[in-house]
């Protein structure tokens, strides 16, 4: 098989060639592409061959390689949906939800939208914004976006990312399998629908040749997931330890270091927006319990049998129990973990947890968030950060687009 007969496989022509400064600033981007079925431009392999070695050998400057009038298309199986391509790309996205988390995504692409722009070399344009009522316009500037209709998204011209800010299992998982199937890349802060449906989700993504961020669905702000995948590459993890629900460890804080009880502590967790009205899902475990089965199926490829799975809440603790405790230098944390044992089984367990001050927990306080990983290599490395609000959530969901678009081109980018 020839060069240009392996390069084009798959009825996808595209090559896409990424130089770098040696401070690893992106500087350019040139895009060669031939779509054999639809034109009869063909660019042979001798001619790509003049392309670099003209480069490599300075015979032709950066400036020239630029101004190249080249072109970039697409068909059903191709990898990027960007066409005509003289200058700057330009990705249209959605927004599915657009509460505290969705508002906030919606400001972070707009305040990081130069510096976003430098490193990625790319545009990337919120075209739509899906509301269960589009009538009433929650960020000023924004009713033009707004639609009641999934249909609506997908119809956008051009259309490459969803951001998914939707509480509930259904319609998330719906919306967010159609739009794989659309070949749109998708990012989740959806722990409930993350939680049941993640695996589906992604081996659907693999199918269609996109990616599906999730760091939003754990911990918030903590980099959890994608420091797990790159420790994962060399290292097994045997255990996870984490405070998983920020609301618990504020009220288990304030019960300590104020003298607080259960519902004094619950009541200003409501004052503060860290409870919901109903902090059922917080206080019950079962917040936790669905992040914690996220961290399984990236850890091990597989989730214990939920009904196996103890979780058991905070509300039974009292302030005598907490006031006992720290008079001998313990401290209450409500700890989700999920072991692999030597033969192959997966045990879990949310409850209340005494720990010491040799814990890696113990020194987490108020509504962050921590997550330590037992490996092989590496030992215990704990990770801690805040696990709830706008702008943790929504920061990392700007971050996992960045880090797909970088995948997309071969380059890294932190923001």
């Amino acid at each position: 098989m020839s060069f240009l007969e392996r390069f084009f496989l798959c009825n996808v022509c595209i090559c896409v060639t990424i130089f770098f400064k040696l401070n690893f600033e992106l500087f350019e981007f040139v895009c060669l592409s031939v779509y054999l079925h639809k034109t009869n431009l063909f660019i042979t392999e001798s001619e790509i061959s003049n392309i670099y070695t003209s480069y490599f050998t300075g015979r032709v400057h950066n400036s020239e390689l630029v101004r190249m009038k080249l072109t970039l298309k697409y068909n059903e199986t191709a990898e990027c949906k960007l066409e005509g391509i003289t200058g700057m790309a330009t990705i249209k996205a959605a927004i599915l939800g657009f509460g505290t988390v969705g508002q906030g995504i919606y400001h972070i692409l707009n305040e990081k939208r130069e510096e976003l722009r430098h490193k990625l070399g790319i545009e990337l344009e919120v075209a739509k914004i899906l509301v269960t009522d589009a009538s009433r316009e929650r960020v000023p500037g924004t009713a033009h976006l707004m639609t009641t209709s999934m249909d609506d998204v997908l119809a956008e011209p051009g259309m490459q990312v969803v951001f998914e800010a939707i509480v509930n299992e259904e319609p998330a998982f719906t919306y967010l399998k159609r739009a794989v199937e659309h070949k749109c890349h998708v990012i989740t802060a959806n722990k409930v629908m993350f939680a049941k449906k993640g695996l589906e989700l992604q081996d659907l993504a693999k199918a269609n040749g996109v990616f599906v961020g999730y760091e939003a669905t754990t911990a918030g702000g903590v980099p959890v997931i994608k420091t797990m995948k790159n420790i994962l590459l060399v290292n097994d993890v045997s255990r996870i330890q984490g405070i998983l629900n920020g609301t618990c460890n504020y009220i288990l804080t304030k019960m300590r270091a104020e003298g607080w009880s259960f519902e004094m502590a619950l009541k200003e967790a409501q004052n503060l927006g860290y409870a919901e009205a109903d902090p059922y899902n917080d206080i019950s475990g079962q917040d936790s319990f669905k992040k914690l089965m996220v961290l399984s199926a990236l850890a091990f490829g597989e989730q214990p049998d939920w009904a196996d799975v103890e979780v058991v809440g905070i509300d039974s603790i009292s302030a005598e129990q907490v006031k006992e405790a720290t008079a001998k230098g313990l401290r209450y944390r409500h700890v989700a973990e999920v072991e692999k044992l030597a033969g192959g089984k997966i045990i879990a367990k949310v409850e209340p947890l005494l720990v010491d001050a040799e814990h890696p927990l113990y020194p987490v306080d108020d509504v962050n968030n921590a997550v330590a990983l037992d490996t092989n290599y590496i030992g215990t490395l704990t990770l801690v950060g805040p696990g709830a609000g706008m702008y943790p959530t929504a920061s990392v969901m700007v971050e996992d687009y960045a880090e797909i678009i970088g995948k997309r081109a071969g380059f890294l980018v932190s923001i």
